[in-house]
């Protein structure tokens, strides 16, 4: 029987942790981790993210920060909000709610984060970092796959990894990382031939593809781990309902590989868990507190 990689079993091990952490260093900081999140534009799903990550900081002590802006405003006076959460000693983590309306223009707005302040880990400071294998704000879906396989022991180093998609959000820093642990991986895309031979002989496979049921057990070799980054609101023969995919087929693919990530309940709940390791760490630092949480950061 195939072995699921249970995000959501994980998350919440690790969030008890991260209580427990703020809970002990709490009076020596003399205040709890702040969050900000900033929001444009009334776009659902982002509203959705929002509210699941105030939900995430409330449970295990963090303070959050929403702020929710119309998309009215104009590029100046989102990175003047930057400019203020930069300076404002009671922030550890500043996050931009992605997407944002195209009349923005978003990786500006990025790079004005204080790279010690930027969770989501796409300053191009931190990127900068990674590559060079350099202690940094990490990317947090990248950080939840890692920290996914670690749980159950799954090898990266030596492996053939390949990673489908090439995205600033997980592609390009989720291959770094697994190359710094001594994966050897290939990034594919949708440009890339013979995309199904190359799948089939990667021991770890990585569908960030943005694609509904892409990838189906003929991509997927013998005894391979699956890992399946993308999530999809389909149609049903019911027309007032929907349901939630990934990248990945996982009916077919299940029977034949060693271990998977549901969907949902695999790589979402630990990108919201890392988001708050990040806040945590951050916090940390400005503080001396104990570095009992550094091995979560790849």
């Amino acid at each position: 029987m195939s072995l699921k990689l249970d995000g959501k079993k994980l998350s919440l091990e690790i969030e008890e942790k991260l209580k427990n952490y703020i809970s002990f260093n709490e009076r020596m900081a003399k205040r709890r981790p702040g969050l900000a999140v900033i929001r444009i534009g009334e776009d659902p799903a982002s509203g959705v993210y929002v509210k699941n990550k105030e939900k995430a900081c409330s449970r295990i002590g963090i303070k959050s920060y929403i702020y929710n802006l119309k998309d009215t405003v104009d590029q100046k006076e989102v990175e003047q909000l930057i400019n203020k959460l930069n300076l404002d000693k009671n922030i550890d983590g500043i996050l931009l709610q992605l997407p944002i309306p195209n009349k923005f223009h978003d990786q500006r707005l990025i790079s004005n984060i204080n790279p010690s302040k930027d969770v989501d880990g796409l300053n191009e400071h931190n990127i900068g970092k990674l590559v060079k294998n350099e202690d940094a704000m990490r990317s947090c879906t990248p950080a939840g796959i890692i920290n996914l396989l670690r749980s159950q022991n799954i090898r990266i180093e030596g492996k053939k990894i390949v990673v489908i998609g090439r995205s600033l959000l997980v592609g390009k820093p989720l291959s770094l990382m697994l190359l710094n642990l001594n994966g050897t991986v290939t990034m594919t895309h949708s440009k890339t031939k013979n995309l199904i031979d190359i799948c089939k002989e990667a021991d770890i496979l990585i569908a960030a593809a943005g694609k509904p049921n892409l990838i189906n057990s003929s991509f997927v070799k013998e005894g391979a781990v699956i890992i399946d980054v993308g999530i999809h609101r389909l149609k049903t023969d019911d027309e007032n309902k929907t349901r939630l995919c990934g990248d990945v087929l996982l009916e077919d693919v299940i029977p034949k590989v060693f271990a998977y990530t549901p969907v949902p309940g695999g790589v979402g709940p630990m990108t919201v868990t890392m988001l708050l390791v990040n806040t945590i760490i951050s916090w940390q630092k400005q503080f001396g507190l104990s570095s009992t949480l550094n091995d979560l950061v790849p």
